[in-house]
């Protein structure tokens, strides 16, 4: 992709002439706009042209391996790996010098998080290009601010006068002086002195996270007004002067214990947003001003039925049509971008953030806008317009962008129009000048319709009212506890007793008819599932039948019919709510669904008043019951080709469907190997790739049994029975028309119509509960392959983490502790990230070799330390029968074999060490004394020591170790040898 990517981007031959003209007329708004598209071209041309940077394409939004990110939000995240050093020196990233691009970046939800603020005023955005040019060991201060002010000043024409520039001032707790090097770099170039200003750690140094490299910066601010001395206003949150660029001088690495060391190679990173600097060169105070805001407010007005954008914000933006405008324009770019990379607005994580991202923007183009469902996928090709040229992806998947919006956008218009109607009738009952929201309604429309609780609240606030907030958070917490009830096995507290069930049948309360279940179908590759009314037949509260429950009330209903799945056969229950006839804006969450006696009994907490005779609608949580098809036919395939790899022997004992994996567990000697781990996945998506249908039959149980190759568990079945196959008719399987062996199976669950929507399945653990019973954890679809694109990450951080270590021999202890302290952190990593299986035993085991390999290259360098140590002890004290002295280590490790040193030239010596960590203030305490020593056990020595000083010791009578608090060491090894002459004397 490199090369057309570069045949893009094609110098601007007019750049000299370009400064002579530019810099007198445009910014007096004479002389013709510079395009954005012009804008981001003469930064690439500028940085791989005329000196030499690579360019290298934006990476995806969606962070690759990096489970601390939901998405790329600065340019630097995907050189993640060549500034902490972990590059594959085998990969092409490993020879990367110099290098320049514009990065896709998303900054909604995580620590740097725009999506609120967006809208309400000019310039914040979700979605934004990163302009930055890095040096990797390669150039660093001068020649970073020499480029960067020739870039502005001579090829954009900015007039240096408009521009101030900060530096870090120093911070004396650190031991960091003033950067006094960028400073007189700056004063060289020629900004005058009153425009260089020192700013602090807040301001002016960068820190990837809590530990890891880091350095001072230097950042150029534009000053939008000019003719006048603006120094005040610099870093104090004008909007007359901003921020346009940041130049990170990457020099320190922050340690765990935060001390900073200089770094082996200094980097430069710099970030300018693209955004920000095509408003300063098209003279525009507002980012949406600009030619790549333009085209979409444009269209959107075109769309709508409100006057056209003005740019009002605050109390100017009454009618927030113009905030409506913002929203809708920033959140289409990022709807578009990541859609297009591969996010898809979902139920956790970044796809949740999408979520959220799009029913904001659907909600200001209805009710504000006043613009027809669709609006927002028809913005689609105007994104493409703007954006396509640099990210060609967008006009790829321009007809899928637009799909996946107008299918989510249906939705939720559907749930927006019964949330607002629920809110309108909510409010009209109430007070809402002296009370607060009810809270159970705002947790209802979180819940049932998927509202997001921000924007349930910004709901209530365009109406002046607020929720309770108190009762909110018992709510969520009560959730909270139900969920962990339910899924701990707590049985339900609506589960029918026996009276109860006797009671029914003498009323012949006839039993649910839930055939809906299984009557869904495709169409255009899409499952549609049946709309289901029921009438109430039977209330129970938990201890007897009832004609009425009231509002707030847990009861269980049992309906005359439904499409709701009760838990049964291991796959876990429908999820959804109801609506009463009657009341349509009133809903009835469905918390459990479980079956007894042939009754289907759905457990709510009842909105309002509901009894006997009532009629209601049923509404299931598709995407759900969706996933538990998935996941239920996979368990399905799993089954047969576990049988297929393993042989006949292997028997079914159990297996668990739910919407985000499943598990099952099978008979069988020993764990498997990652051969045949990997086999049985193959074998699986062999399958899934054949996109064979999945029939279903309903057949009397000796029938069914007569099938050869049916798989059975353990347990009692109806009669007539479901039967469920692969591939083949169950007619065929009856009348032995096949010899193709198949999955085959007894049951009651939902299964999807065709394998190829499983799309993959990836094992993610395999152990062995008991002796011949094995557990299986599978995942499918997207979570199948973020594990496998999660283990391919790890893999390669194992790969260059094994050459490193292979390259040279650590000739410090510091350095092979470091590299053991990486074994360990990556084996941790393996150990607790979803990968598939297979991958994790072979990585566990490369992982296992490299720790015994680290760990004898570490204990051969602390003896070595530790004898050096030992001989300068000796000849400084000599073989006394007491021994208290300190050494300056961190380890204890070191200092015990020290100690052992000494004991060993000194045999009939008490010996105790200390050590202090001036980083933490702990004392490292290691003592050894004489076998048989008449005076007191080593291990009664360091306890009181170390208790003493408000620590912990422990060991044997001729050895102990352990640790203390103290900055007072004088004190410490006073108190150790008095205690040691004290019992000598006794």
């Amino acid at each position: 992709m490199l090369r057309p990517m570069i045949r893009r981007f094609r110098p601007l031959r007019a750049l000299p002439h370009l400064h002579s003209t530019r810099s007198a007329r445009s910014f007096s708004g004479d002389a013709p706009e510079l395009s954005a598209a012009r804008v981001r071209g003469t930064f690439l041309d500028f940085f791989r042209d005329k000196h030499r940077h690579m360019l290298v394409p934006s990476s995806s939004v969606r962070p690759r391996g990096d489970p601390s990110l939901l998405f790329v939000n600065a340019g630097m995240n995907q050189f993640k790996p060549l500034f902490l050093g972990r590059a594959d020196p085998r990969s092409e990233m490993a020879s990367y010098r110099r290098v320049v691009n514009s990065q896709k970046c998303v900054r909604a939800g995580g620590k740097h998080n725009d999506l609120e603020d967006v809208g309400r005023d000019l310039y914040h955005h979700t979605f934004f290009e990163m302009l930055g040019n890095w040096s990797f060991g390669d150039y660093f201060k001068l020649e970073a601010c020499s480029m960067a002010w020739s870039l502005l000043t001579e090829h954009y024409g900015i007039p240096a006068h408009r521009l101030y520039v900060s530096y870090f001032s120093g911070d004396t707790a650190l031991g960091l002086t003033a950067d006094e090097e960028t400073r007189q770099i700056w004063l060289d170039l020629g900004v005058p002195p009153g425009h260089l200003l020192p700013f602090g750690l807040k301001e002016n140094f960068w820190e990837m996270g809590d530990s890891g490299p880091c350095g001072p910066c230097t950042e150029i601010h534009y000053d939008y007004v000019g003719g006048r001395d603006a120094t005040e206003l610099v870093n104090a949150d004008s909007p007359d002067v901003v921020e346009i660029w940041n130049l990170v001088f990457m020099q320190y690495n922050r340690e765990v214990d935060q001390h900073l060391q200089p770094l082996p190679q200094f980097n430069v990173d710099t970030g300018m947003g693209l955004e920000r600097l095509v408003s300063v060169l098209q003279g525009k105070r507002s980012n949406y001003d600009t030619d790549l805001f333009v085209p979409l407010l444009h269209a959107i007005h075109q769309r709508s039925k409100v006057e056209p954008y003005g740019g009002r914000t605050g109390a100017e933006d009454q009618a927030k049509v113009d905030t409506a405008y913002r929203v809708v324009a920033d959140h289409i770019r990022t709807l578009s971008v990541c859609i297009a990379d591969g996010v898809h607005p979902g139920m956790s994580g970044a796809e949740l953030v999408l979520r959220r991202i799009l029913r904001r923007a659907v909600r200001f183009c209805i009710e504000v806008l006043q613009a027809p469902q669709g609006t927002l996928g028809s913005l689609v090709p105007t994104v493409t317009q703007i954006l396509g040229d640099v990210y060609p992806e967008l006009y790829r998947e321009a007809d899928r962008i637009i799909d996946i919006i107008n299918e989510n956008e249906a939705q939720f218009l559907s749930s927006l129009q019964q949330g607002t109607r629920l809110i309108q009738r909510t409010l009209s009952r109430m007070d809402h000048r002296q009370e607060a929201f009810p809270a159970s309604v705002a947790w209802s429309l979180h819940r049932d319709l998927g509202f997001p609780l921000d924007l349930v609240d910004l709901m209530l606030e365009e109406r002046g009212v607020q929720v309770d907030g108190q009762e909110l958070e018992r709510l969520i917490s009560d959730h909270q506890k139900v969920v962990s009830d339910l899924q701990s096995g707590v049985q339900c507290p609506v589960m029918l007793d026996v009276v109860s069930l006797a009671e029914l049948q003498k009323s012949a309360v006839p039993h649910t008819d839930d055939r809906l279940k299984y009557q869904y179908r495709l169409d255009q590759d899409q499952y549609v599932f049946p709309a289901c009314c029921a009438t109430v037949l039977a209330l129970y509260d938990g201890q007897t039948l009832v004609s009425e429950v009231t509002e707030g009330r847990r009861c269980g209903v049992i309906l005359d019919q439904t499409c709701f799945y009760s838990e049964q056969g291991g796959q876990s229950h429908d999820q959804g709510y109801f609506t009463s006839n009657g009341l349509q804006d009133v809903l009835f969450p469905v918390e459990a669904v479980v079956q007894a006696g042939g009754y289907v009994v759905h457990q709510v907490t009842a909105a309002v008043s509901l009894k006997t005779g009532d009629q209601v609608c049923l509404h299931l949580d598709q995407g759900h019951r969706l996933s538990c098809m998935t996941n239920h036919t996979a368990t399905h395939i799993l089954n047969f080709a576990l049988r297929e790899v393993l042989g006949p022997s292997v028997q079914q004992r159990g297996s668990h469907v739910s919407a985000d994996r499943l598990r099952f567990d099978f008979s069988i000697k020993v764990s498997l190997t990652a051969s045949q781990l990997k086999q049985v996945e193959q074998c699986v998506n062999d399958i899934i790739s054949a996109n064979q249908i999945v029939h279903s039959q309903e057949l009397s149980l000796h029938q069914a049994r007569t099938i050869r190759g049916l798989r059975t568990v353990d347990e009692a079945y109806p009669d007539p029975v479901r039967v469920v196959c692969v591939g083949v008719t169950v007619s065929e399987l009856l009348d032995n028309q096949t010899d193709r062996q198949t999955s085959v199976e007894l049951c009651c669950g939902t299964h999807l119509l065709l394998t190829g929507s499983i799309l993959d399945l990836v094992i993610i653990s395999e152990r062995q509960l008991v002796k011949g019973i094995s557990r299986i954890v599978a995942v499918t679809g997207p979570d199948a392959a973020r594990s496998r694109e999660a283990g391919q990450f790890l893999s390669q951080e194992v790969d260059s983490l094994s050459t490193r270590l292979s390259a040279t021999t650590p000739a410090s202890l510091d350095s092979a502790q470091t590299l053991a302290k990486e074994v360990g952190v990556l084996s941790d990593a393996v150990d607790n990230t979803s990968i598939p299986q297979w991958q994790r035993r072979d990585l566990q085991s490369r992982l296992k070799a490299l720790q015994r390999s680290s760990n004898t290259v570490v204990r051969k360098l602390e003896s070595k330390e530790a004898a050096v140590r030992a001989q300068v002890l000796l000849g400084k004290n000599g073989k006394k029968e007491l021994l208290v002295d300190w050494v300056e280590t961190d380890s204890l490790s070191v200092l015990m074999k020290t100690v052992n040193q000494l004991s060993a030239a000194s045999p009939q010596s008490h010996v105790m060490l200390l050590a202090h960590q001036r980083h933490s203030g702990k004392v490292l305490c290691a003592c050894q004394v004489p076998k048989d020593s008449p005076c007191f056990p080593a291990s009664d020595w360091a306890v009181a020591l170390c208790h003493h000083f408000g620590g912990a010791a422990g060991g044997s009578a001729l050895v102990a170790k352990g640790t203390g608090n103290s900055i007072n060491m004088e004190e410490v090894l006073r108190w150790a040898e008095q205690f040691a002459l004290q019992r000598q004397k006794h």
